[in-house]
C-alpha cells in the first residue's frame, strides 16, 4: 500500500496492529531494498513500514506486503524524528528500525517469529531490547566497489568491546549501561565521528506516552538503556548491516585508504543466528 506522505499515513486509521511487532525500514539509497523488506517480512513482523522515496523502485510482489511511506531520509535526524511521531502515535506498540541493507538476526530466528520473541521478553517485564549493530563486508571491493554483498559477506569475529557509560551529571557509571564498540568503526575509526562509534542501539522497543528516541540510539528513558533487567541476563539482539561500509567507501576522505575489509580476523558471515550466539554476538538469555 502507498501513503503519498507521512502525515497522510499517520491519519489513517488502522493500518498498525495494535501490539505489533511493527517494522520501520528507513531506506537511504537503492541498495538491497528489497532483500531487506523481504527479510524482515520472512521474521514475521506484523506489518512493515518502508520509508523511501517515491522515485526508487521496489518489486510489486514486496510493494504489495508493505506499508510504502513517501519519506526523505537525507534531513539530519529525519528518521529520529519519523519515529518519535509514530511513538507519540501509536502507544502500547512494539516497533523495530534499521536501514536498508540491514537485516535483524535474534537466537533461534530460524524457527521462531520476532513476536514469540518478544511475548517473551514482555513477560520478563521488558520493555526494550538491545541489539548490537555488526557491520558486513564483501570480501573483493574491486569486484563489488559499493562493499555490498549478500553471497560473498563476511564479518568481524573478534575486536569487539564494551566500556562503562557514564552519567553526564554525575560522572558515575549507569546502572546496566554499557557502551559497545567494535567492527569497522572501530578499525576505521579516524574516519569515523567520535559520537557515531558505538555499536549499540536500542533498536527494539514498545512506546509509551512521552517515550522520545534521542539521536544517539539511545531513549530519554534510562531502563530502556540497559541491557538486561537487575536480576538475570535478557534476550539481545544483532542487526547486520552493510550501512557503515558502504559510508567508508562512499566517502571521498576514506574510499582511497581503504583497498579491502578483510583482515586476519574476517570470517564468512553464514546468515545464520547459531555463528552469531557462537560469536558472543547475541545472547538467548533464559529462552530456550
Amino acid at each position: 500500500m502507498r501513503h503519498p506522505s507521512f502525515d497522510s499515513f499517520l491519519k489513517a486509521k488502522k493500518v498498525l496492529p495494535a501490539e505489533g511487532p511493527v517494522a520501520m525500514i528507513f531506506v537511504e539509497d537503492e541498495v538491497e531494498v528489497a532483500t531487506t523488506l523481504r527479510h524482515h517480512l520472512a521474521c514475521g513482523f506484523r506489518s512493515v513500514l518502508a520509508f523511501m522515496p517515491e522515485d526508487f523502485d521496489l518489486p510489486a510482489d514486496v510493494e504489495e506486503k508493505v506499508h510504502r511511506i513517501a519519506f526523505d531520509c537525507g534531513p539530519r535526524d529525519a528518521e529520529f524524528e519519523a519515529i518519535n511521531r509514530m511513538i507519540a502515535a501509536a502507544p502500547g506498540t512494539w516497533f523495530y528500525y534499521c536501514y536498508n541493507t540491514e537485516y535483524l538476526f535474534y537466537p533461534f530466528c530460524e524457527s521462531r517469529s520476532v513476536g514469540e520473541m518478544l511475548t517473551f521478553h514482555t513477560e520478563e517485564r521488558r520493555d526494550a531490547m538491545l541489539c548490537y549493530v555488526i557491520d558486513l563486508y564483501a570480501d573483493d571491493l574491486e569486484k563489488f566497489p559499493n562493499a555490498v554483498s549478500l553471497e560473498r559477506a563476511h564479518l568481524d569475529r573478534t575486536g569487539y568491546y564494551a566500556l562503562a557509560r557514564p552519567d553526564p551529571e554525575t560522572g558515575h557509571p549507569r546502572e546496566r549501561q554499557l557502551d559497545f564498540f567494535g567492527g569497522l568503526k572501530w578499525r576505521y575509526e579516524e574516519h569515523v565521528p567520535k559520537p557515531r562509534r558505538k555499536i549499540d542501539r536500542i533498536a527494539l522497543f514498545r512506546a509509551r506516552p512521552g517515550l522520545e528516541l534521542l539521536p544517539d540510539h539511545t531513549f530519554n528513558d534510562q531502563e530502556y538503556n540497559t541491557y538486561s533487567c537487575p536480576w538475570h541476563h535478557n534476550l539481545t539482539a544483532a542487526i547486520c548491516s552493510f550501512r557503515v561500509a558502504k559510508a567508508l567507501k562512499r566517502n571521498p576522505g576514506s574510499t582511497f585508504d581503504i583497498p579491502t575489509f578483510r583482515w586476519h580476523n574476517s570470517t564468512r558471515f553464514e546468515w545464520h543466528s547459531r555463528q552469531l550466539l557462537d560469536l558472543g554476538l547475541m545472547e538467548p538469555g533464559q529462552w530456550f
